[in-house]
């Protein structure tokens, strides 16, 4: 089994910043990428940014310049600094890990993604 256990959330006003991180433990065969996403109350999951292990990434347009993604693979952690906050990035957090494809799209029958139980942030304007 693999674990996800995701750190960091909070409450920040309004151009405050947050740092959330997410340590992968378990019997995890191998990393292609790890990222996170966020659910607003009444809206569906959204990815927020990845990390390929090849050392890509890829952000929403909505938190571009204001989020940073980063990993340790020596730890199997991925981190999420976010700066700037606004009250719409207000949300549950929440990491993925992607073991056999890079995250995008459906899960193929060969590969496995992992999620954490997620973390709550909050932005008040």
């Amino acid at each position: 089994q693999v674990q996800l256990v995701e750190s960091g959330g909070g409450l920040v006003q309004a151009g405050g910043s947050l740092s959330l991180s997410c340590a992968a433990s378990g019997s995890i065969f191998s990393i292609n990428a790890m990222g996170w996403y966020r659910q607003a109350p009444g809206k569906q999951r959204e990815l927020v940014a990845l990390a390929a292990s090849g050392g890509s990434t890829d952000y929403a347009d909505s938190v571009k310049g204001r989020f940073t993604i980063s990993r340790d693979n020596a730890k199997n952690t991925v981190y999420l600094q976010m700066n700037s906050l606004k009250p719409e990035d207000t949300g549950a957090y929440y990491c993925k890990l992607c073991s056999g494809y890079y995250c995008a799209g459906a899960t193929p029958h060969y590969a496995r993604d992992y999620w954490g139980k997620g973390t709550l942030v909050t932005v008040s304007s």
